[in-house]
Parts: C-alpha cells; structure tokens; sequence
C-alpha cells in the first residue's frame, strides 16, 4: 500500500478520511480518540489512540517526523507546535487561521518534546 497524505479510519459504520496537514492533535479519550482539525472541527472514533498511532505509521509518509505521542494521551502534529510552557505544563497549538489551541501535559512529556524538537527539527 502506498503511503499518503491522508489519514483513513474505517469502521463498521462509517469511513473518514482526514488531510493530515488539517490534523492538529489526536486525544485520548477512553476507548475513543478525538480527532482536532484545524478550523474547531472535532470527531470522536471508536479507536484507542494505540491503534490510530499505528494507523498514522502504516498510512502516512514520514509520520515519525510529523506526528509524536505525549505521554499516554495525546498525538501531536508537529507541524502546529506554536510554544512549550514547561512551568505551566502546557503546549500551544496554532493553526494560523481560527487561532490557538492549549493543551495539558506532563512536565516530563514536555520536556522530552522540547528537545525532541531541538534536535530533529
């Protein structure tokens, strides 16, 4: 299978297939994922983040570079990474149309993408 630019999720009841330049974040939420689009857009899947992770692998022509894991509950593309607030724990999303999108995660997690960043960016 060729590799793309666009992320396909299949189930029993419904077929979405995503730009990935238009996927902000994946996050967990159970045994859902929400997927945030640029724009405000959100849909929830009945996929555990594991399992769309491997999506973005088998479908997605460098998604190591482009999408990283934080921790266990978020997908980030790298591609909208705006800041890192260490102190605060946060990282800001932002898609230069509709604005900027904060999320919480661990000092560690964070720490650890910063210099992700730093080295391979």
């Amino acid at each position: 299978m060729t590799k793309g630019t666009h992320l396909i999720i299949s189930t029993a009841t419904e077929l979405l297939r995503i730009n990935i330049r238009h996927l902000l974040y994946i996050q967990a939420d159970g045994n859902y994922s929400i997927l945030c689009q640029v724009g405000g857009e959100n849909r929830t899947v009945t996929m555990q983040l594991g399992q769309i992770e491997k999506l973005l692998e088998q479908q997605i022509d460098n998604s190591a570079d482009t999408f990283v894991r934080i921790g266990r509950g978020l997908i980030v593309n790298t591609a909208f990474i705006y800041s890192i607030n260490l102190p605060k724990q946060q990282l800001i999303l932002s898609d230069s149309h509709q604005g900027r999108y904060t999320l919480s995660a661990s000092r560690q997690s964070l720490t650890e993408l910063k210099q992700y960043i730093e080295q391979n960016l």
